[in-house]
């Protein structure tokens, strides 16, 4: 099957500039595309994998990737989807963020040989003068236009700094040199990048008489439009170190039955017909649905070793079968409990509330157990008759688990 017949296939196509054109480009030709990742965090998240497995499809189909590190742009801080002013960020920070974006990067997007681009666009954008830009960029843009795109229209009750309206324009003039400088003509992104995305476009049919192209995909949402990759923990992300492998896993074990085959079609490469064979599964049977995409989408992102660990964990908490070594843990010394280690104190330590009054609400509607008694006094005290065999397991819910070690 060829790469836009792919992508329409399982589900990635929101919006495009010119369905028909992109269509022909994407199946009959070699085009360069790029995607743009501005390194406001020191890791990518979910909502980037699913770019970065759009890219990979279509670098799969012999198209040329480049990956646009917004290094520029996260200085100014795109104003789609905020409802306040991003945190400006320093230089060192930017740095930094966008060194940890090019490691990981490179495990689904392959960079060698000149197979695909990584640019960063402080490269261009810190040179830029700024009467020359205007006069060049600014004179293309519409205030009245750029004031009905939806990300700077749900901006205005609350205020929308200078510093935010000048992203659009950055973003466009990306694209604008990009064409220039590597041929590209294919702009994509998530769908709340729409309005940024056609400015582009325009622009540089303006700048150039020629054809660009846009296309958005669809957000990574639950059936209640919510963004998926949240948790009480925060985002889940592609680095081992801010999330683990197993709650990686279990993320993905544990998600709604009416989410799992859109997220096979969406985060996995398995085959169309293996997807639908699963989607036939109800009741009971679609945990095993849920094991595949898991296991899928964390060998992907961690490996196949660390997603047969998350999946042997996860095992053990479902059926008792299996080793539960590879469950986040702490150690714990017996001066930590001989000091007054509380069950607040362990729901902390294991990153399931982010306060003590969050804490005591969990007691009190009995979600919180510890080796399956549930704990009923928010001032319990863990001691060392909690442990077996040297450890001791809290949970929260019915699906969250954390293992300390008595050391």
């Amino acid at each position: 099957m060829k790469a836009y017949d792919i992508l329409k296939e399982r589900g990635f196509i929101a919006q495009a500039t010119d369905e028909e054109a992109i269509k022909n480009l994407l199946n009959n030709e070699k085009i360069v595309f790029y995607i743009g990742f501005d390194p406001t965090a020191d890791s990518l998240h979910i909502g980037h994998f699913l770019q970065l497995i759009v890219m990979s499809h279509l670098q799969k189909a012999g198209h040329k990737p480049i990956a646009l590190l917004g290094g520029g742009t996260a200085m100014i801080g795109d104003p789609t989807g905020k409802t306040d002013m991003r945190r400006i960020m320093t230089r060192e920070e930017i740095d930094y963020n966008a060194s940890c974006f090019k490691k990981q990067m490179s495990r689904f997007v392959d960079f060698t040989d000149d197979r695909a681009i990584m640019v960063d666009n402080y490269e261009w954008l810190s040179k830029l003068e700024y009467i020359p830009f205007l006069r060049e960029i600014g004179m293309h843009f519409s205030v009245n236009r750029m004031l009905t795109a939806e990300c700077f229209k749900s901006r205005l009750e609350k205020g929308l700094s200078f510093i935010e309206f000048n992203y659009m324009l950055m973003q466009s003039y990306d694209f604008l040199l990009l064409r220039r400088k590597y041929g590209c003509i294919l702009q994509l992104g998530g769908d709340d990048q729409w309005s940024n995305i056609i400015s582009g476009v325009d622009l540089i049919r303006r700048k150039e008489l020629g054809e660009a192209y846009g296309m958005t995909f669809n957000l990574l949402t639950t059936n209640e439009g919510k963004k998926m990759g949240k948790t009480e923990k925060g985002a889940i992300w592609l680095d081992e170190n801010k999330t683990s492998p197993f709650d990686f896993y279990q993320y993905w074990r544990n998600i709604d039955d009416a989410e799992v085959i859109k997220c096979l079609k969406l985060l996995t490469f398995l085959p169309m017909e293996e997807i639908k064979k699963l989607s036939k599964l109800k009741d009971a049977e679609i945990n095993h649905a849920k094991e595949v995409l898991a296991y899928e989408v964390t060998k992907i992102v961690h490996g196949e070793k660390k997603a047969d660990d998350a999946k042997i964990a996860s095992r053990a908490l479902f059926s008792n079968v299996g080793e539960i070594g590879n469950m986040p843990s702490k150690e714990l010394t017996k001066n930590n409990l001989e000091e007054g280690y509380t069950i607040l104190d362990a729901l902390t330590d294991a990153g399931f509330i982010k306060s003590n009054s969050e804490g005591r609400r969990l007691i009190q509607e009995k979600c919180v157990s510890v080796n399956d008694i549930v704990v009923e006094d928010f001032k319990l005290c863990i001691n060392s008759d909690m442990f077996t065999d040297g450890e001791m397991l809290l949970r929260r819910g019915k699906k969250k688990y954390f293992r300390f070690i008595l050391k």
